[in-house]
């Protein structure tokens, strides 16, 4: 019998669309049932792809999700992608997927900008990332490029011409960083999967915050060319969607060794061992994880949502037993390290001209770069090593690891807007740094709400290239449970209007009306 959440609800849940139920968004909930809907006929890439964008046209204003749109072409692709399903063309599952793609990644056919006044505007023009030629080989229809933090390292900042993306539970909070675009997009229905990157947090933060499923592949899975680089060694290309199955699937695309990237490996991918099986976890030693993600500022409700996921997990079989990471302050003072001096060593020529055209806390991220020796990003390099073996032990004892991803929900935006937020704060309750340094592969997913309303999110890491495993443990947690499919009242607001608007014009006019699932 399915286990239900223990606390009470937040937003509504996304449920199959049908006349009866026009307060419903505009698409199937998850990519993995509008790509089952794709096949048996009951929705176009064309209806999907339009629905997308109506979303956009209603809330990308309010949530800042775009940076540049790209609905022609994204129509003129679902429609190519609709033409191969009638000619018996099946790509995979995510023909006809309407996409978003983070703006430090190149695409062809529009700009990357990084989010930054900075970056070379001929930076990546006319070729696509390896990542995102993949998701076109694929079938996926690219909606448009995304917000992001600038370079994937600064914070929120009304100083510069940008759109200040915004969470859809709470418009007044951030919904995380640097996909920002990604996780609020997915979140308020613009598009159904994205891609993010992660150097210290940047997929499962966003995920964590909006309340959608995000996943760090391991470290050399997927080819992290064509992606303006944070930190060579950290940065890592991946998935943002609704549920663990979603992620599956897109990882199963883009991941693979590519040449233009020397640290991405041959460890082939496939999900269809585990994607159709029941979710029954008998026999999977679950690590859970308690220190340092339960600090005194933890939200109140944080302690019982954890707990009910791992109570949901015995209750399908695991055996889980309390572990403690390694070197834990160690792993995440290199990650700050790192990133700083491997950020400086990237920007250092710009930064010498340009200084001020860059976001303050991007400065402030440069600058400590700026401090840190040579010995230093040494020293933290062996301890990334030492940290790694240590790791591995550990999961020959477990299959999987559990803990909570942030011990807090999204916080507000005003600090950080007008740079009166203590941005290295963020250390002491977001818990994501860690595992970038290691490399092993982390999935975040929705695992509650607090008392206003905002999610609360649980991670599931694994050995390096053991994706396999955490996305079947996670998946399982997610058919017991339906944390992640639960729509922020702004997003059902918007579309219950809208519905209600078509519905009106319809009973007066046959034309002038965008076509809705």
């Amino acid at each position: 019998m399915p286990l239900a959440p223990t606390n009470t609800p937040a937003g509504a849940v996304i449920t199959p669309v049908t006349a009866e139920s026009p307060q419903t968004p505009p698409t199937p909930a998850t990519l993995t049932e509008a790509a089952a809907a794709l096949r048996s006929g009951a929705v176009t890439s064309r209806q999907l792809t339009e629905a997308a964008l109506a979303g956009a046209d209603r809330l990308d204003a309010t949530l800042g999700t775009y940076l540049h749109r790209l609905d022609e072409k994204a129509l003129a692709a679902a429609d190519a992608a609709d033409g191969d399903f009638a000619a018996g063309v099946d790509r995979g599952p995510l023909q006809g997927i309407p996409f978003g793609v983070k703006d430090i990644l190149a695409t062809a056919d529009a700009p990357t900008t990084a989010q930054s006044l900075v970056l070379d505007p001929k930076w990546g023009e006319g070729r696509d990332a390896p990542v995102v030629a993949r998701l076109r080989a694929a079938g996926a229809v690219i909606t448009g490029k995304v917000s992001t933090m600038e370079f994937a390292v600064g914070m929120p900042d009304a100083a510069k011409p940008f759109p200040i993306p915004r969470n859809p539970w709470d418009t007044d909070t951030w919904p995380g960083g640097s996909s920002s675009g990604t996780g609020n997009g997915v979140a308020s229905g613009q598009f159904l999967a994205g891609l993010g990157t992660d150097t210290g947090g940047s997929i499962r933060i966003p995920a964590a915050f909006c309340g959608v499923t995000g996943l760090m592949p391991t470290f050399g899975r997927v080819p992290k060319s064509g992606c303006a680089p944070l930190g060579y060694s950290l940065d890592h290309i991946g998935p943002l969607a609704r549920s663990a199955r979603d992620c599956a699937a897109v990882l199963e695309v883009i991941a693979g060794p590519h040449a233009s990237d020397p640290d991405c490996v041959d460890a082939p991918f496939l999900t269809g061992a585990w994607a159709s099986g029941p979710a029954a976890l008998s026999g999977v030693r679950v690590g859970v994880v308690r220190e340092n993600h339960f600090p005194d500022a933890a939200d109140p409700a944080l302690e019982g949502a954890f707990d009910a996921v791992v109570t949901t997990l015995t209750g399908l079989g695991a055996e889980a037993r309390e572990v403690t990471l390694p070197l834990w302050n160690e792993m995440v003072t290199a990650d700050i390290v790192v990133m700083a001096s491997e950020a400086l060593a990237y920007h250092r020529p710009d930064a010498v001209t340009r200084w001020t055209d860059y976001f303050s806390a991007t400065r402030a991220m440069l600058a400590r770069g700026a401090l840190v020796t040579g010995a230093d990003y040494v020293q933290a390099q062996r301890v990334r090593r030492v940290a790694q073996d240590a790791m591995a032990r550990l999961l020959d004892e477990v299959d999987v690891l559990v803990f909570p991803t942030t011990s807090r929900p999204a916080p507000r935006l005003e600090p950080y807007l007008h740079h009166g937020a203590d941005v290295m704060e963020m250390f002491t309750y977001i818990h994501t740094g860690y595992w970038d340094c290691l490399g092993n592969p982390v999935l975040a997913a929705p695992m509650g709400h607090n008392e206003d309303g905002l999610p609360l999110s649980v991670s599931f890491a694994g050995r390096p290239f053991d994706e396999m495993t955490l996305l079947r443990v996670a998946d399982a947690y997610q058919q017991h449970t339906d944390w992640h499919l639960r729509v922020a009242p702004l997003v059902t607001a918007a579309t219950t209007t809208a519905t209600t608007t078509t519905a009106a014009a319809a009973t007066t006019t046959t034309t002038g009306t965008r076509a809705t699932v």
